[in-house]
């Protein structure tokens, strides 16, 4: 099973997520690096873990208090570079609270446009994936919009207080709009060190079909990364015990 390491952003910084409750994130303090300016500490996650995705909650899009399209774009050129160096290619899976294809449409193409300003030579080693969570979605179109327009979209299945968060609620019967990659994600659990809520994640197995299922939220150490590979998970988000070095970064490589 994979590990994706998970950048939490918010005010220009890398914060620390604490169970879903946004007010309490404050910067983030790393064992992997001495800083929480947002590209060091992408720099350190990815190469701890030689993941080949990195998750970002843009949590300033998320709470409607600006978004990080520079940060992304500058990240986007700096793993172009290092991908060019290296032959190696990571896509960048953003979360910036779609509520609709046209509000993802809209600042990826902001993004890739500021991308462009840096010279980058094609072809590009970073890839940027719009993730969908359930939380600000509105339009369960938008992921079926979003493959039709090229991009390959993951959708977030974002629940709290064992309940699945979606609007509209007719959807949460109806998983024929599900992409064939999907987050399970436990927001109460995500920087709990309360371990992985396995139980919610084999719910949606149940209903997921042959789609590649993402957990997320809870990981303390490599018994629970085992058990999470246990329940089927293809690959999992983790943040805090990497930071902590609870879970040794070596473990976490392919």
């Amino acid at each position: 099973m994979q590990v994706i390491p998970v950048l939490d952003l918010l005010d220009g910084l890398a914060v620390r997520a604490v169970r879903g409750e946004r007010a309490r994130y404050r910067p983030i303090e790393s064992s992997l690096c001495a800083t929480s300016e947002p590209l060091a500490v992408a720099h350190a996650l990815l190469a701890a873990t030689g993941a080949p995705a990195l998750y970002i909650a843009d949590l300033g899009a998320i709470l409607q208090q600006g978004d990080h399209a520079g940060h992304v774009a500058a990240l986007l050129n700096a793993l172009d570079q290092a991908g060019h160096a290296s032959g190696h290619n990571v896509e960048i899976w953003l979360d910036a609270g779609f509520t609709d294809f046209p509000s993802m449409h809209t600042l990826f193409r902001r993004i890739e446009s500021i991308h462009r300003t840096h010279g980058v030579q094609p072809p590009s080693r970073a890839t940027l994936v719009p993730v969908f969570g359930t939380e600000t979605l509105l339009d369960t179109d938008a992921l079926r919009d979003a493959q039709a327009a090229g991009f390959a979209p993951v959708l977030s299945l974002d629940h709290r207080a064992g309940r699945l968060v979606i609007e509209p609620s007719a959807a949460q019967s109806d998983t024929s709009w599900w992409p064939s990659r999907v987050i399970v994600m436990t927001l109460d659990q995500v920087g709990s060190y309360e371990g992985p809520d396995l139980d919610t994640f084999a719910a949606i197995r149940a209903q997921a079909g042959d789609r590649e299922l993402i957990g997320a939220g809870g990981i303390r150490h490599l018994a629970d990364l085992s058990a999470a590979a246990c329940s089927g998970a293809a690959a999992w988000l983790v943040a805090s015990a990497l930071h902590d070095r609870r879970l040794d970064p070596a473990s976490a490589k392919p």
